[in-house]
């Protein structure tokens, strides 16, 4: 091999090594209610926090139907780069809402960076109203919870009605037994007496 030859090998080989240097374009974008969802299940874990409140009309909803839709009264701007953040939230009575507020801001900021790499840039938060635990899980139950519990209850009470009606017929069934069995013995026993004075 000719030292011309080697060469040629060699950046053959090269050509052949050398990484695509082209770069595939595209755009990472994100919908307004990703970003809700994100914040919106974050928030379940801010100690204090009741509930981020829809509005009348989804609180409305919430009391006809049970929901699990963590985007209720999370509204957000969605920039290329940027989010802004408008929160409508129940507090815990006795909870220090300043520095509640504080921690809304840091879970929000953490989970939204950390996820889409989107930097948060405006938290607002408004307090809507303050409730204790318990009137809080009591203004939760939904009509649907309600019409649940009656229909629990009226399915057991109709249970309960069946197997008495279901004893009784079948204590009156044995009853029937009985008499039907008393009855053929009778049967049979005119029938012998009868049989012995016909002989």
């Amino acid at each position: 091999m000719s030292h011309k030859d080697v060469k040629e090998v060699k950046d053959v080989a090269k050509k052949e090594v050398a990484p695509a240097t082209h770069e595939v374009k595209g755009e990472l974008t994100y919908d307004d209610k990703v970003i809700q969802k994100i914040i919106g299940i974050s928030l379940e874990k801010v100690s204090g926090l009741l509930a981020v409140d829809g509005g009348f009309f989804s609180n409305l909803k919430d009391k006809i139907v049970n929901s699990d839709n963590v985007t209720h009264g999370v509204n957000v701007e969605v920039g290329k780069e940027q989010v802004a953040v408008d929160l409508n939230v129940v507090v815990e009575y006795q909870k220090n809402v300043p520095a509640l507020y504080e921690e809304i801001k840091k879970v929000v900021v953490e989970e939204v960076s950390k996820m889409t790499d989107l930097e948060v840039v405006e938290v607002n938060v408004n307090v809507v109203d303050i409730k204790t635990k318990e009137q809080h899980e009591a203004d939760s139950v939904s009509l649907q919870d309600r019409v649940t519990d009656v229909a629990e209850s009226t399915g057991e009470f109709a249970s309960e009605q069946f197997e008495k009606a279901k004893s009784g017929i079948s204590g009156g069934f044995s009853a029937v037994q009985e008499k039907v069995g008393d009855g053929v013995d009778a049967v049979k026993d005119a029938a012998s007496n009868e049989k012995a004075r016909v002989r």
